[in-house]
C-alpha cells in the first residue's frame, strides 16, 4: 500500500509564523523569557524554542501564552495582521483580562490588543493591593483615570495622589509602580499605548 503525503503549505507557513508573533509581543512588552514563563505558566526554554520555530505550542501552551500576553489565540494563527476599522465592547460582555497582580481586576474595554496600539481597561484595585516589590519598565505610555477612590501612582521616583476625577499620563520607559493606600476599592479607567 502507497501512502501520499499531503502538504498544507498555507498551514504550515502559519505555524512557522507563532513563534515570531510570540517573540514580536514578548518583546513589545519589554519581558524577558523567564518574566512571560512566570506570567504565562510555561518554561523559558519551551518559549525559546516555540520563538525559534523549533517547537510547535500545543492549542493549551498557546492558550496560556496568549492569555500572558493579552492576545487571543486567533492572534497567533490569523493570517496576516489586518486592522479591524471598529470594534465596540458591550458592558455586558467585557472579557477579564490575565494579571499576575493580586487584588487588581480588569475588564477589557478595547478588544483584541493585536490590530491597535491602543488597549484599554476598567479596572477595580483592591485596598492595599500594589504592583508588588519591583518597579515596572517597558516600551510605551499609560493613561490612568480615577472614576471612584485614590490610588497613588510612582512614577521615576515621585508619588502622585490621584483621587475621583484625577488623572496620570506617563512614558512607562520610566520606573513606576502604583498601589491603593485607601480602605476602599478604586476603580478607574486605565489605557496603555504601545510603542512601536
Amino acid at each position: 500500500m502507497t501512502t501520499h503525503s499531503v502538504t498544507f503549505p498555507g498551514i504550515d507557513q502559519t505555524v512557522s509564523s507563532i513563534g515570531a508573533k510570540v517573540a514580536k509581543a514578548r518583546a513589545e512588552r519589554g519581558w524577558s523569557l523567564q518574566q512571560l514563563g512566570h506570567r504565562a505558566g510555561v518554561s523559558a526554554a519551551a518559549i525559546h524554542k516555540i520563538e525559534k520555530s523549533g517547537m510547535t505550542p500545543t492549542i493549551a501552551t498557546l492558550m496560556k501564552i496568549a492569555a500572558a500576553l493579552g492576545k487571543s489565540v486567533g492572534f497567533f494563527i490569523e493570517e496576516g495582521d489586518a486592522p479591524r476599522p471598529v470594534t465596540v465592547i458591550r458592558r455586558d460582555e467585557r472579557s477579564l483580562l490575565y494579571t499576575s497582580k493580586q487584588g487588581l481586576v480588569l475588564e477589557n474595554i478595547s478588544g483584541r490588543y493585536g490590530p491597535f496600539y491602543l488597549a484599554g481597561a476598567e479596572a477595580t484595585v483592591e485596598p492595599g493591593a500594589d504592583s508588588g516589590p519591583e518597579r515596572m519598565t517597558h516600551p510605551g505610555e499609560e493613561l490612568a483615570l480615577v472614576l471612584e477612590g485614590s490610588l497613588v501612582f510612582e512614577v521615576d521616583g515621585e508619588e502622585h495622589l490621584l483621587a475621583e476625577g484625577d488623572s496620570v499620563h506617563f512614558r512607562t520607559s520610566v520606573p513606576h509602580a502604583w498601589r491603593n493606600p485607601a480602605d476602599e476599592p478604586a476603580r478607574l479607567v486605565w489605557l496603555v499605548i504601545r510603542s512601536t
